[in-house]
């Protein structure tokens, strides 16, 4: 078997996946370590032995995101390369949502805007420091939590209602275009006995609506109207209702594709593989 493997090293997690030659997915696998290097390595390790293969099987490996610098050599004696994390990000981005252009945003540790056409434009719009790195540490603070997925479920059962305040809170006549429901201060109407769960659903509802609101800006800067979203925060069961307010609002288009949390490293294989080809 000839295999290429993709592996985005980021600030807690690291995800890898397995390119056949011609571009297609064979698996892909994530985890969390503190430390970039053990994170690697561990990553490497776990995704060869679950998915049956052995080092042989490996024809190169490609290496990107913030982590990726901690990295020297060659892996295990593997041919490895580097591609940076904004190409690779947009590569993937194309790749997994079928679409020519758009503003891609990466929903990591903090957040890029970049904009990305099948030309091979990579152009970095902007960065946020709001992100996941945002959701866990404001998560540990308020409701002693700090993992992704525990802070998923919890914020589930939350009420943005004991939270925030909404438009219709503090209007009876808002403008025709706002959606009464609409968050109109974050943190706005917060209930003195605010439970736990409705803490972390109001923390994701302002990290997700921070970000709704920078891809607003960033379509206008390159006149744009397709978003496509990626990254681990992809998959909070609030990200949909969320986008679909701004979609109405604004008339942008949002778009999570399949697997877009891999993004990045599906998008680092084949940015490898295109290389290759040319």
């Amino acid at each position: 078997m000839d295999v290429i493997l993709g592996i985005d090293i980021g600030g807690s997690t690291t995800k890898i996946v397995g390119l056949r030659d011609s571009g297609e997915v064979i698996s892909m696998l994530r985890v969390r370590a503190e430390d970039q290097i053990t994170s690697l390595y561990g990553a490497l390790g776990n995704y060869l032995t679950s998915s049956r293969l052995s080092l042989s099987d490996v024809r190169r490996i490609v290496l990107t995101g913030v982590g990726s610098s901690y990295a020297e050599g060659d892996i295990y004696g593997l041919p490895t390369c580097q591609v940076d994390e904004f190409s690779a990000s947009a590569a993937g981005a194309l790749a997994l949502s079928g679409q020519d252009s758009g503003v891609v945003v990466t929903m990591g540790t903090g957040t890029a805007f970049l904009w990305a056409d099948r030309n091979g434009t990579v152009e970095h719009l902007c960065g946020s420091g709001i992100g996941g790195g945002t959701l866990g540490g404001l998560c540990r603070k308020l409701v002693d939590m700090e993992r992704f997925g525990q802070i998923k479920r919890l914020a589930e059962q939350g009420d943005l209602g004991r939270v925030d305040l909404t438009i219709k809170d503090i209007s009876k006549n808002a403008a025709a275009t706002l959606d009464p429901d609409m968050t109109a201060a974050n943190f706005g109407n917060l209930a003195e006995d605010a439970t736990p769960a409705d803490l972390a659903a109001g923390v994701v509802n302002l990290v997700l609506q921070a970000i709704g609101t920078m891809t607003v800006l960033a379509c206008k800067c390159k006149n744009a109207n397709t978003v496509i979203l990626t990254g681990s925060m992809t998959t909070l069961s609030q990200v949909k209702p969320n986008f679909e307010a701004f979609e109405r609002l604004y008339g942008i288009r949002y778009i999570v594709p399949e697997s877009a949390t891999f993004a990045t490293a599906i998008g680092a294989g084949l940015w490898s593989l295109q290389k290759a080809r040319t």
